[in-house]
């Protein structure tokens, strides 16, 4: 970066990856630019406030956070106390945006449409090391705006783009046109979003965390508003990898979950369909036919889509970048995270030398950076921001020495099988103790968030 000095360091998303790297960037001395495409910091958790996290507050914050926090004044949570995303976002993400250092350097509303070199594309060679970036970014009032920039941390996420509903990582014939059918991924199904569940039939598809939750909260809703009935699809001949090992899971609020679920399934509360792969959607009037690939259909008045995500790799067209082609994460990162041959407890600590990519000064980061992996914790990614930061900064020994403490009972913001349905806050040392479903989570995310590999629904 040195012919770029004068730069900022561009930051895309403000949630607790995003805003972590900026406060490392400003450690080292860095003008981040922090770019949001919602209204405010940790908008994607926003719309999941309502769902308890399965680790606790000691491992869903970043040491570079509070150390700036703490010199405002800021006072801590209980270290042991499990938070939900709205405490996440209420207690931690707003107090640090507000924070003087982040919020000068914050803009939200505004969405990044698409990253290249000043004055060149991808096919152009020489000079490009030394080529300042260029970020564009479209406002909320459509007003398209160009950004000079250093380096790029992209931290946005996945949340913005769920993986379909059909097999084969292709959307369910009819999905599209069903799509006043299908509500988001994990909606408040006992507050904001009541109406739209109460007395109603809802099918929950998905074998993660995302959907134990959900369905969870939807027996809840029954007991209050009898005609609401609860129908579940996954794609396996099971749904043991989301019930899990109960009381013996290295989380016990991940470990309850399961065993609750699996209590309202053998109840009867909960409607079970195993080995139903979706095929087709077809919206009528007053409800939508869902097809299996077997010929089995139900009928249901919503569904509620918790099959994991995707990375959005299209803002990135211009960039040289260097991804594996199975799981859409960094090259020689792609390998130590493919969940057909790893779990999250073989996954090593990492940073910048293995997040690099062609293009220099350039990192996917967080969710992102594991593409379609199930396995990731907030710890993880808050290792990956202070390498990062350091490398970008010129300071090498401290971007290659990357190492995670492992807390004593282990932490895993993944299942293999449901995306880590484990909050993305467990700002977990490690990568141990892996969760059993194909859904990834950030460290310190909700108990049920779904990140996995398109179509890990089982």
């Amino acid at each position: 970066m040195d012919s770029t000095k004068s730069l900022p360091v561009a930051v895309i998303g403000a949630g607790p990856i995003g805003l972590a790297a900026a406060a490392h960037l400003i450690e080292h001395g860095l003008e981040p630019l922090i770019l949001e495409a919602g209204p405010s910091a940790g908008a994607a958790i926003e719309q999941w406030r309502h769902i308890r996290l399965f680790s606790p507050w000691q491992y869903n914050v970043d040491a570079a956070a509070v150390r700036l926090l703490a010199a405002s004044g800021w006072e801590s949570p209980g270290p042991t106390a499990l938070p939900f995303g709205g405490e996440l976002i209420d207690q931690y993400l707003t107090p640090l945006a507000a924070l003087p250092a982040i919020s000068s350097q914050l803009q939200t509303g505004v969405r990044v449409i698409a990253l290249t070199r000043a004055g060149m594309d991808k096919t152009h060679t020489r000079y490009r090391e030394n080529t300042p970036f260029i970020v564009r970014v479209e406002h909320a009032d459509g007003e398209t705006r160009d950004h000079a920039v250093a380096g790029v941390i992209d931290a946005s996420g996945t949340w913005s783009t769920r993986n379909p509903l059909g097999t084969s990582g292709l959307p369910a014939i009819g999905e599209d046109t069903a799509a006043d059918r299908i509500s988001s991924p994990l909606p408040d199904v006992t507050g904001r979003d009541r109406a739209a569940f109460a007395g109603r039939r809802v099918l929950v598809v998905g074998a993660g965390h995302s959907a134990a939750n959900t369905l969870i909260n939807l027996a809840d809703l029954a007991k209050e508003e009898p005609g609401t009935r609860i129908l579940w699809t996954v794609r396996g001949e099971s749904a043991s990898k989301v019930y899990g090992g109960g009381d013996m899971d290295g989380l016990p609020a991940r470990g309850q979950l399961g065993a609750r679920l699996r209590r309202l399934v053998e109840a009867g509360t909960i409607e079970l369909h195993t080995g139903f792969g979706i095929s087709s959607l077809k919206s009528l009037a007053s409800h939508v036919t869902v097809g299996s690939v077997d010929g089995r259909t139900l009928e249901a008045d919503v569904v509620v889509p918790c099959t994991g995500f995707r990375p959005d790799l299209d803002i990135l067209r211009e960039l040289r970048l260097n991804l594996d082609p199975a799981v859409e994460a960094p090259t020689e990162l792609g390998p130590l995270i493919d969940p057909e041959f790893h779990s999250c407890g073989t996954v090593p600590p990492h940073g910048a030398a293995l997040l690099a990519h062609p293009d220099k000064d350039f990192y996917i980061v967080g969710m992102k950076s594991y593409g379609r992996a199930p396995t990731f914790l907030l710890a993880t990614g808050y290792e990956q921001v202070r390498s990062v930061a350091a490398a970008l900064a010129g300071d090498r020994e401290a971007a290659d020495t990357v190492q995670l403490e492992l807390p004593e009972t282990g932490v895993c913001s993944s299942d293999a099988g449901t995306s880590c349905d484990v909050p993305a806050a467990a700002a977990v040392a490690s990568e141990s103790s892996c969760c059993a479903a194909p859904e990834p989570m950030l460290v310190g995310f909700p108990t049920g968030l779904s990140h996995g590999r398109s179509g890990d629904h089982n």
